[in-house]
């Protein structure tokens, strides 16, 4: 994907992401989200934030001593306390911007964030094929310091499996296989237990063993 296919694939996700949540009931808001301690509510205000600048997330930095995943989760709680259509209405309305959070990836955040909603409420969201491939080769390859604020590194903590896509000529590491639809290896590459379900395969005992109970954002 070339950049400009790549942007317009983020503003499609974010478009029928907007969507989504303006059909939520106010209880849907409230349901626990793929994301340990992250309500519906605070993931959908975690992805208004994707504009955030350098100074910004500078000071946020600094309230919380460096922890990028409490300030990831203290500034997604208090934009989540703005009404939810205005959430919405501020996802709907980054669509067509090229601007981008320090060390942000959008495409990845809204493609995997997307699930993170939707799977737990029962709403069927399906996942562009080639934009998925894209940003599950970019969570295999991405070394540190892109990966500030992952709590799970896939490419360390999954070595000696292979991960075959069913729907997509795609495929990584080398071991006990494991196969399935890109979507479903983009969630288990960013630590998605709720993907489990979804893949088989020889590969899939020591897969289970290694999964993160929890994930964070």
């Amino acid at each position: 994907m070339n950049r400009d296919e790549i942007w317009l694939a983020i503003d499609h996700e974010r478009s029928t992401l907007a969507d989504l949540l303006d059909d939520l009931s106010d209880q849907e808001w409230e349901v626990a989200s793929l994301c340990s301690g992250w309500r519906v509510r605070d993931v959908a205000a975690h992805l208004t934030l994707a504009h955030m600048g350098v100074a910004q997330a500078a000071r946020e930095l600094l309230k919380v001593r460096g922890d990028i995943n409490c300030m990831l989760h203290d500034t997604a709680v208090r934009q989540a306390e703005l009404p939810v259509r205005q959430i919405s209405a501020l996802l709907r309305g980054m669509v067509g911007s090229r601007r981008k959070a320090p060390g942000g990836q959008p495409l990845l955040d809204i493609l995997v964030h997307g699930q993170d909603i939707a799977i737990p409420l029962g709403r069927d969201r399906p996942m562009p094929v080639r934009a998925a491939a894209f940003s599950a080769t970019r969570i295999w390859t991405m070394k540190w310091p892109f990966t500030m604020g992952w709590s799970f590194h896939a490419r360390q903590e999954l070595t000696g499996l292979e991960f075959a896509a069913t729907d997509h000529a795609w495929s990584v590491g080398q071991g006990q296989r494991v196969e399935g639809s890109i979507a479903a290896i983009l969630l288990l590459l960013n630590g998605r237990r709720a993907a489990l379900t979804r893949l088989s395969g020889p590969g899939m005992t020591e897969l289970r063993a290694r999964l993160p109970l929890a994930t964070q954002i």
